[in-house]
């Protein structure tokens, strides 16, 4: 059998523990037979988690030892510092070639340790710019589910461990296995888009008091019409390079950029809140046609308008006004 091992550390967050311990020990091969022995361990017999719970774990540090896959759930904010004797048991266990894997924030336990050093990896999206400055090494990836280096993965949050634990069961058992496992986890093997897809963009920054305040406001109330970098120059009373420059200075982005996030954003809300046709949606939000709307929506939010709303739909239940 495949041992999967789960570091339990002090602060654990018990649902980025539980889940790839469900689904691993879910997993059935043809006949029956378990492939996976999923085992908790830990520095400590008892564990504080996350939420007043304390956890009884009865294998210690050297199962990391003996583990094929470990995997770091993520910890709750105020964790205490990592302890040495972690740090050395995970950077043992890399150097055996175990196969090594985080939840969630579980990737800056990764990090400390060493093992994301020149590597891509993701965190919950909240908490990839952290992970990026301070871990400078690390190429972080903020709009994906899940990254796999080979020998060590990494998940955004809890619930995109379920989308890297199948893979993971793919990779080790075939698709047949793991398309079982996940009717198991009520799960698709595969999900449409990257974590972007949950990231609430809200709506660019408008620097307050900066001399440019006037002129975002009227793009947002004018984001359903044309808007070039012309029109906008002319109405700061600057040329087009002086205002780009000056723009980037206060915003830290581009006109054009700012106008495209902008839009997009107006185009998540409309199709979370209103009934309105795709189409329709995107002729609001400014985009020239259905087609520039399906590839810049895409790009920003790393799935397309309709599978958005599908998702999202009614999340809301503030009204929608206007055309």
């Amino acid at each position: 059998m495949h041992s999967v091992a789960i570091l339990v550390l002090d602060r654990v967050v018990p649902f980025d523990m539980a889940a790839p311990m469900q689904v691993f020990d879910w997993t059935r091969l043809p006949d029956g037979r378990r492939p996976y022995r999923v085992r908790l361990c830990a520095e400590a017999p008892e564990v504080p988690a996350d939420g007043g719970l304390t956890l009884r774990v009865e294998r210690g540090l050297e199962a990391l030892a003996d583990a094929d896959t470990v995997i770091v759930p993520g910890r709750a904010e105020g964790a205490p510092p990592l302890s040495p004797a972690v740090l050395a048991a995970l950077r043992r266990a890399a150097d055996a070639g175990t196969r090594i894997a985080s939840v969630c924030v579980g990737a800056f336990v990764l990090a400390e340790a060493g093992l994301l050093d020149g590597l891509r990896a993701t965190t919950h999206w909240m908490a990839a710019e952290r992970l990026a400055a301070d871990f400078p090494l690390v190429e972080v990836q903020p709009d994906v589910l899940y990254v796999d280096n080979g020998q060590i993965l990494t998940s955004a949050g809890a619930a995109a461990a379920l989308d890297m634990c199948l893979h993971m069961i793919r990779r080790d058992l075939g698709s047949v296995v793991a398309a079982n496992a996940a009717r198991m986890s009520v799960m698709p093997l595969e999900r449409e888009g990257g974590q972007a897809q949950f990231i609430v963009h809200e709506h660019p920054p408008v620097p307050r008091g900066s001399d440019l305040e006037p002129l975002l406001e009227w793009i947002e109330d004018n984001l359903a019409h044309e808007v070039t970098l012309a029109a906008m120059a002319a109405r700061a009373g600057m040329s087009e390079r002086t205002f780009s420059r000056r723009f980037r200075e206060q915003t830290g982005t581009t006109p054009l950029q700012w106008l495209l996030r902008a839009r997009v954003r107006r185009a998540q809300y409309l199709l979370e809140n209103s009934d309105h046709t795709v189409e329709r949606i995107g002729r609001q939000a400014g985009f020239g046609s259905p087609t520039s709307f399906r590839e810049r929506f895409r790009k920003v939010v790393g799935t397309t308008p309709y599978a958005y709303r599908s998702a999202f739909h009614g999340r809301r239940t503030v009204p929608v006004t206007g055309p």
